[in-house]
């Protein structure tokens, strides 16, 4: 079984976030004449990939997505730096591997209830007979 690729897993917690009341920002990047992905910006490369807010819980997250071997370019890490120095809370998330626990996290800090358990309740017919 192949790996979900990194924009799979980004799917997956944008989904996520949502379905808990999380607010989504995410700059998706488009092809350019010679169909190579660019994501046009102004200001400095590497910003984290998503920003999730959520105002009941007064959260804000900057999150950066990463697939191993994959490493954080240099960009990456001066916002990672500039982040936390001015107090904000910024997440490296290693995907596939973190990815349930910090959806979990997700879940757990909008207060979102956790799904019961269903149990199934399966009827027997004395009547039938396996061969």
């Amino acid at each position: 079984m192949t790996k979900p690729t990194e924009a799979q897993c980004q799917r997956t917690i944008v989904d996520a976030a949502r379905l808990c009341g999380w607010r989504v920002y995410h700059n998706r990047p488009t092809q350019d004449r010679n169909l190579r992905w660019r994501t046009a910006l102004q200001g400095h490369a590497g910003f984290p990939d998503l920003v999730l807010v959520h105002a009941t819980a007064k959260k804000v997250w900057f999150v950066e997505l990463k697939r191993r071997p994959n490493r954080l370019q240099p960009e990456q890490l001066a916002w990672a730096d500039e982040l936390r120095a001015a107090g904000a809370d910024y997440r490296l998330v290693w995907v596939p591997d973190e990815l349930l626990d910090f959806c979990q996290e997700l879940a757990d800090v909008a207060g979102t209830p956790r799904p019961r358990p269903t149990t199934r309740v399966v009827l027997i017919d004395p009547g039938l007979r396996t061969p």
